[in-house]
């Protein structure tokens, strides 16, 4: 068995039972300090990683993305789920020709969204969705790879927080092959028990994004994966743009005090 086939078995073996962190890195360098705090798994962010690039969210190319996943799944011992966005096509044959190129570079696990990226259609139609990803586990099968297929709904990042739709279409994921089931920015208790009760048994990843709730309030929710999307990115450019911002406007470089060393985390490697 070789190590990226190890690290799917481990990936699975988290899903099974008890509760999860999957932190998000944006680099090879922040995967690198995540996987020595001892986090068991990590996750790719796609806003991370495009704000790295210099570019909004979802503007890296599929290509791009496919490199980034190899440099970040080489680079640490953990398994390693990939934010896919939405595959990088609408047709499902394409999003299945494209999940085959993601699960060659080495990821445990990814996730296939429903979001469409037009402001006037925000969501993929019901049937399309589905079939998007029935398509994806169908290429993760004939992988034989064991990759842990994630089904997302969008809804509540898009702007239709409909929470029955959201369950409707995750039920519909679970039901066409997604091992685990996500649906980002809803952050009120009732709905999270909700929808961990109707797609049970199949995990259920969250999005914790803001201080709204702990791991321990999590789990006892059922919740078995939790994931932080950009938000780590985002503390560590808040740092950046605030120290840059008083060089810049005060001329001063009072944030310049107790900072770490970052050289003593991977000196040695």
């Amino acid at each position: 068995m070789t190590a990226v086939d190890d690290r799917v078995v481990a990936f699975r073996r988290l899903h099974s039972s008890g509760c999860f962190v999957m932190p998000n890195p944006w680099d090879v360098g922040s995967a690198r300090a995540l996987e020595q705090m001892g986090f068991k798994a990590l996750a790719t962010t796609s806003a991370g990683f495009a704000w790295a690039l210099g570019r909004a969210d979802n503007q890296a190319t599929l290509d791009e993305t496919l490199e980034h996943l190899r440099l970040v799944a080489g680079a640490v011992a953990v398994p390693v789920n990939a934010d896919f966005q939405g595959g990088f096509a609408d047709d499902p044959q394409q999003v299945a020709a494209n999940v085959k190129l993601a699960v060659a570079t080495g990821i445990a696990g990814l996730s296939i969204e429903d979001s469409t990226g037009d402001d006037v259609q925000p969501l993929y139609g019901f049937d399309l969705a589905v079939e998007r990803v029935r398509t994806a586990r169908r290429a993760i099968d004939e992988s034989g790879s064991g990759v842990v297929l994630t089904g997302r709904s969008e809804g509540f990042v898009v702007g239709r927080p409909d929470i029955d739709e959201t369950i409707r279409r995750l039920r519909a994921y679970a039901e066409a092959g997604a091992d685990c089931l996500y649906a980002p920015r809803i952050d009120n208790v009732e709905q999270i028990a909700a929808i961990v009760a109707a797609v049970s048994p199949k995990p259920v990843n969250l999005l914790i994004s803001a201080p709204f709730i702990t791991v321990t309030e999590a789990a006892d929710l059922g919740v078995r994966r939790i994931s932080v999307g950009g938000t780590l990115a985002r503390a560590a450019w808040r740092g950046f743009l605030q120290a840059a911002n008083e060089i810049s406007e005060m001329g001063t470089f009072s944030l310049f005090e107790q900072l770490p060393n970052v050289d003593a985390l991977f000196s040695h490697q």
